[in-house]
């Protein structure tokens, strides 16, 4: 290791260029501080490189294949499709590829200093980044931490080349016989719908108490969705271990009969993400950490360190690329001097499966444990003249609102065009709707995005593509 001489001054450093990394750095430029973004890796971090962007060229390949049989009632002849993987992979590497020079460029054009290495603290002013035998010594005045964090297999699982922990399975060079998967979390499910459409036998593994990260008619409609598919769900189960020999694995765990093994030709847990604490550096500056060992930040993303922020992965709530890009924005806004807020209340929701979903708001468990007064309305896309015509009739919209005031408290939406109609929802809540805002306006015809009018119609008997209920 070859020691700088010199101690180079910097105004702001950030340290991970993933989307809060580097988002955190075009707007700190673009508002006039210095920026250094250092990544030990690859710009765009984990997401764009190996989780976020590859999962979805799955989850999009696999819509793609589920849509054939549409296809032929379209009158467009097609014989059943098979997956290639290997050409898959070579997709996914050209559009991480060109979205990642995409952000170099980004980051060129706003004169952000990017500089490839490993970051570490060794004191509340000071960085070194280590570059194979090269070393650096910075002093900064502000610094954001945007590092993320890194993924850990849950006890009892190692990876190999038939277990899969986290983004390792989109490194995988043949479609699994069957898949074996862990958890009823969002990418579980996206994997579980996704090789099934590319032909894999699925069984889901949810652990004891665990339940689908969704309201529960979502969820319920979910399962009937995976039972036509035969997707197998197995609920209430402790996953205690997964080994692999010779051309599959093992796994052994425990269900409300005792000790089971299933056997199957690949395993797929999501992991679970830790901050690196002591590779950070961290640790020796007396950081406040929270009880969920994350870094503990105020509502400006400042740490109790005043000249060091945190945001993203390694902070408390969900780990979601959109709360590292807000809190990235308002970081840096703060940085330069100005007011901002990152009001994670109305963080989204979506999942990428068949078919997809997508929520805002309070799910009905939760009003009803805040103590609201509600109604309910559900409005089936089996109704809706656009979804027929896609051929995608599976799923609805359902609108939780105040019964006195008519205030919308949650949307959520299984089937065809959820993910893209997300953005209106949150718009809707964001700014306090109540059902004559989603009422008064003209809606597209025909479309998708009727289902949402229809279902707040529905509140009150007015739906006109619904039946009144019956007395």
């Amino acid at each position: 290791m070859v020691v700088g001489e010199l101690i180079q001054e910097k105004e702001l450093v950030i340290i991970g260029g993933g989307p809060g990394g580097y988002t955190a750095a075009i707007r700190a430029a673009q508002l006039g501080l210095k920026v250094t973004l250092i990544e030990k890796d690859q710009l765009g971090g984990v997401c764009l490189n190996k989780g976020c962007i590859p999962s979805k060229v799955y989850t999009h390949a696999a819509q793609e294949m589920d849509n054939f049989p549409h296809l032929n009632d379209l009158g467009i002849e097609v014989t059943k499709p098979t997956i290639q993987i290997d050409k898959l992979v070579e997709y996914k590497n050209r559009i991480t590829d060109q979205l990642k020079k995409g952000v170099a460029a980004l980051c060129k054009a706003n004169k952000i200093e990017v500089i490839e290495g490993e970051a570490t603290f060794l004191s509340q002013d000071r960085i070194g980044v280590e570059a194979g035998h090269d070393f650096q010594t910075f002093r900064f005045e502000k610094a954001i931490i945007a590092a993320g964090g890194k993924t850990v297999a849950p006890e009892g699982i190692s990876s190999s080349d038939r277990i899969f922990i986290s983004h390792d399975i989109f490194s995988l060079s043949e479609v699994p016989e069957h898949l074996i998967i862990q958890g009823g979390d969002v990418i579980a499910l996206e994997m579980a719908t996704t090789f099934h459409a590319f032909g894999s036998q699925v069984t889901v593994l949810v652990e004891e108490g665990e339940d689908f990260p969704f309201d529960a008619a979502v969820t319920k409609e979910l399962r009937r969705i995976f039972k036509k598919k035969k997707i197998t769900l197995q609920a209430d189960c402790k996953v205690i271990q997964a080994t692999s020999s010779g051309n599959g694995v093992t796994v052994t765990f425990q269900d409300k009969n005792g000790e089971a093994i299933m056997e199957g030709s690949h395993f797929y847990t999501t992991g679970n993400i830790a901050v690196d604490a002591a590779g950070l550096g961290i640790d020796r500056l007396g950081m406040e950490m929270t009880a969920e060992d994350r870094v503990k930040i105020d509502s400006e993303m400042k740490t109790n360190i005043p000249n060091i922020y945190a945001i993203g992965d390694l902070t408390p709530g969900p780990v979601l690329a959109v709360k590292a890009i807000k809190q990235g924005k308002v970081a840096a806004e703060i940085l330069a001097g100005g007011t901002s807020e990152a009001d994670l209340t109305l963080l989204p929701t979506i999942a990428h499966t068949l078919p997809p979903i997508a929520a805002v708001g309070l799910t009905e468990a939760a009003a009803q444990e805040l103590g609201y007064h509600f109604t309910t309305s559900q409005f089936p896309l089996a109704s809706n003249g656009y979804a027929s015509i896609l051929g995608r009739k599976d799923g609805f919209v359902k609108i939780i609102a105040e019964e006195e005031s008519d205030l919308i408290l949650g949307v959520h939406m299984i089937g065809a065009g959820a993910i893209e109609l997300s953005g209106m929802m949150t718009t809707g809540l964001e700014m306090v709707a109540r059902a004559e805002d989603f009422t008064f306006p003209n809606y597209a015809h025909p479309s998708v995005n009727e289902s949402i009018l229809e279902a707040v119609e529905g509140l009150i008997g007015q739906a006109i593509h619904m039946a009144p209920p019956r007395k």
